[in-house]
């Protein structure tokens, strides 16, 4: 029963899902007890497109409660998707779906990955924004990729 509890505690735990690779972190502020104040920077692959990657950048709030996984992390965030070989849009593709996310708090908060499409212009359009469970969230940040079809 205690491993039970505590396997289910531990998959609640704030972490990245879904980010393939944690690129950098970058001290931001000394805490003298706990993690220091960080920001995050991680590469997120597409999973539908291939040869399409965002780069995103976030803070994360360390002291004791970022240490034990209780801290809100703030919404500042920034995202740069870009083209790492020829894009080619499968013909399946939704017109608009959520790629990947991030937990920003133990229960109520993420960071989400949107993309949709712009087929006027052909062109893939990411955004990431922060989603909270109560009161939703204005902050976001977009990045547009061109695609190879004509």
């Amino acid at each position: 029963m205690r491993g039970t509890i505590f396997a289910a505690v531990l998959c609640l735990v704030p972490g990245s899902a879904f980010a393939q690779t944690r690129i950098d972190s970058i001290n931001t502020n000394f805490r003298w007890l706990g993690p220091d104040d960080k920001i995050i920077v991680e590469r997120y692959d597409d999973p539908r497109v291939a040869n399409v990657s965002c780069y995103l950048s976030r803070a994360e709030t360390g002291g004791i409660k970022g240490g034990l996984g209780f801290a809100e992390d703030p919404s500042r965030f920034s995202i740069a998707c870009r083209a790492v070989g020829p894009v080619t849009m499968p013909g399946s593709l939704p017109k608009s779906e959520v790629i990947a996310f991030s937990q920003a708090s133990l229960f109520f908060k993420t960071f989400q990955i949107h993309r949709a499409l712009d087929p006027e212009k052909h062109v893939l359009v990411y955004t990431v924004v922060s989603m909270k469970l109560i009161n939703g969230s204005p902050f976001n940040s977009i990045s547009v990729v061109p695609t190879d079809v004509r």
